[in-house]
This record gives structure tokens, C-alpha cells and sequence, in this order.
């Protein structure tokens, strides 16, 4: 009776990581309380539905490319869609395991808990999008504002490399994260990201996970774009100086048109 309301005490600590509101009945046993149960059920079951939608979205988008015959020529993209493709694949997997409320127990229990239940293959795979999502605006960079190295350097071995590090980078963080910091409760629940061996640790960890996927990642966009629509810029100006006057108009507009794309991807990417 002692330890399982121990238990219990435990696991409502923690709500904020295993997403579990227990509520203690008068014959000790623990039950989930019926509004709490109720939302956590609507919110998972939205979210598996935003899972099918992303494998949809995304399994068009490679369809389209591999029958137009481009994804040989976009492998980033290719890289990229395929990355969502899996977190979204491991979305519905995961919340949909998470509710049946299934008891962890054992070895296998505890790596479910760590490959499964912490929404490691999720945040893995997002993680490896958001690196993969920096090298493509980088790319787009060097072919723009430096196109003679680009030729030169960017062969094809460099572009599979560049994927292959944005699914070691993305994949290789989160799973140590969630190795040393989750465990099985007795009760047989998954707790992660919470078992740090003390509170500096656990702030080391959160703020190099926002300085590098967050405030690096977007400084990369910015930079790149930014850099992209000055040089569009200053080629439009050298094409409107070298243009007859009955031209110059209609390359204008055009740059303009590309200019404010550039924009709009910026802005997009960014957010």
C-alpha cells in the first residue's frame, strides 16, 4: 500500500514529461481522472491525425519527384522529404502506442521507453530535417552568391555526405540525450528527458539544444537568404545597366519577381 502510493506521488510529479494525470482512489489504487484522460485522448488522436497528413503529404511529394525524373538532381529535397516522411511515419506510431497506456517492464520495456515511448525517433528525425533544411538554403547559397565554387566543390559525393551528417547530427544528439536521461518507473511508466544528475546539467542540455537546432539553424537562414537577394540584386542592376531601354523594363520586372520570392522563402523557412 506504502510503495504504491509512493509510486503514484512519483508519477504526478512528472506529468509534464509522461503526460499521465493519476489521481489516488480511496482503496489506494491509482486511476487516470476522466477530464484529463479525456483531453489527452482528443489531443493524441489529433495529433495522429496530423501524422497521416504529413505521410501523406510527404509521400506525394516524393512520388512526384521520382516520376518527373528529379530526384536524382534534388537528393537534398529528396533528403528532406524523406526525413519528414519518417518523423511523421513515428508520430502515429508513437501516440498511438501511447494510448493503449501499455505497462513497461524488463529490458524490453526499457527500450521501448528510450526508441519508442520518448518520441525519440520523432524529435530525431525532425531534428535531422532542421540540419538538412540548413544545408539546402547553404547550397542554395554557394550556387547563387558564389557559383564558380559551387561548380567546382559541390560534386556529388559532398551533397551525400552533407545528408548523411544531417541524419548522424540529428539522430546522434537526441539519442544520447534520451540514453541518459530516461527511465522505467516501477509502475512500469516511461519517464524521459527528466533523470539529469543535477539541475546545471539539465540546463547545459537545454541551452545547446536551442543555440545550435534553433538560434544557428535560423541565423544560417537569415544570413544565406539575405545574402542570396543582395547578390540578385546587384546581377539585376549590372543586366538593367547593359539592357537597351525597351528591355531594361521587363528585366526589371523580373528581378523584382525573384527578389520577392526570395523573400517569401526567407520568411517562410525562417518561420
Amino acid at each position: 500500500m506504502t510503495e504504491e502510493s509512493s509510486t503514484i506521488s512519483y508519477l504526478s510529479d512528472a506529468t509534464t514529461t509522461n503526460e499521465i494525470d493519476k489521481t489516488q482512489t480511496s482503496d489506494g489504487n491509482s486511476m487516470m481522472s476522466r477530464p484529463s484522460a479525456t483531453l489527452q485522448l482528443y489531443l493524441r488522436l489529433a495529433v495522429v491525425f496530423m501524422g497521416v497528413v504529413g505521410i501523406a503529404g510527404n509521400a506525394l511529394i516524393l512520388y512526384a519527384l521520382i516520376v518527373s525524373k528529379q530526384h536524382k538532381k534534388q537528393a537534398l529535397i529528396v533528403n528532406q522529404n524523406v526525413l519528414d516522411l519518417f518523423s511523421s511515419i513515428f508520430l502515429v506510431i508513437t501516440y498511438a502506442a501511447q494510448l493503449s497506456l501499455v505497462r513497461l517492464y524488463g529490458v524490453l520495456g526499457y527500450l521501448l521507453c528510450i526508441i519508442l515511448f520518448s518520441e525519440n525517433l520523432i524529435w530525431s528525425a525532425t531534428n535531422a530535417s532542421m540540419v538538412n533544411l540548413a544545408i539546402i538554403t547553404i547550397d542554395r547559397y554557394l550556387k547563387v552568391v558564389y557559383p564558380v565554387f559551387s561548380r567546382k566543390w559541390i560534386r556529388p559525393w559532398v551533397v551525400k555526405s552533407a545528408m548523411a551528417a544531417a541524419w548522424f547530427i540529428g539522430f546522434a544528439f537526441n539519442t544520447i540525450i534520451v540514453v541518459f536521461t530516461s527511465r522505467v518507473t516501477p509502475g512500469g511508466w516511461c519517464l524521459s528527458y527528466v533523470v539529469y544528475n543535477s539541475q546545471l546539467e539539465s540546463m547545459i542540455a537545454s541551452l545547446f539544444y536551442l543555440v545550435f537546432f534553433y538560434f544557428i539553424i535560423l541565423g544560417i537562414f537569415i544570413f544565406c537568404y539575405w545574402r542570396i537577394l543582395l547578390a540578385i540584386r546587384r546581377q539585376a542592376t549590372v543586366m538593367a545597366s547593359h539592357s537597351a531601354a525597351g528591355t531594361s523594363n521587363a528585366g526589371q520586372a523580373q528581378s523584382l519577381k525573384i527578389q520577392n520570392n526570395v523573400i517569401k522563402t526567407m520568411i517562410l523557412v525562417s518561420a
